[in-house]
């Protein structure tokens, strides 16, 4: 387990410990040789199974897939749709946030998602990923709304 694992955060919440531990062990796994950066995440559906992903680069960098949408991938492709946690490790000193397309992919399947953020150093944190991604882009915005840019008719 990382050294920076925050005493505080997994005595108020132990239940994150196997899901640091999976990160952890999936980041063993990464694919990096041109960032050097390799990141695990490890999602858990809300009745408890655990599904891993690594970053998996590319030469050709926007073809690159970032850990936490390789977990989701996993997931999703195996019928779950339903999350509570997701753990993301990687080797910075300090816990690193999941990117803006991570952020976007996970609030498909609900902003209540709890996000852990572990690092080597640092004290991890969590919180919701609504807090991450304030004012999403989700299912609810092709709701028509009034605005006040619509045209008069």
């Amino acid at each position: 387990m990382p050294q920076s694992k925050d005493a505080a955060l997994l005595r108020d919440r132990p239940d994150l410990a196997p899901l640091i531990e999976a990160a952890v062990a999936a980041r063993s796994r990464a694919y990096a040789p041109y960032s050097g950066f390799p990141v695990g995440a490890a999602l858990r559906t809300r009745d408890g199974r655990i599904y891993v992903g690594v970053n998996v680069e590319n030469a050709s960098f926007p073809v690159t897939i970032c850990a936490e949408r390789s977990a989701l991938v996993a997931a999703v492709s195996l019928g779950d749709r339903e999350f509570d946690e997701i753990v993301v490790v990687t080797d910075a000193a300090g816990p690193a946030a999941p990117c803006g397309l991570c952020r976007q992919m996970l609030a498909e399947f609900g902003l209540d998602l709890g996000v852990t953020a572990v690092g080597m150093e640092g004290p991890a944190w969590r919180l919701p990923l609504r807090d991450l991604l304030p004012v999403a882009f989700t299912a609810g915005s092709f709701e028509p709304r009034p605005t006040a840019f619509a045209p008069k008719a």
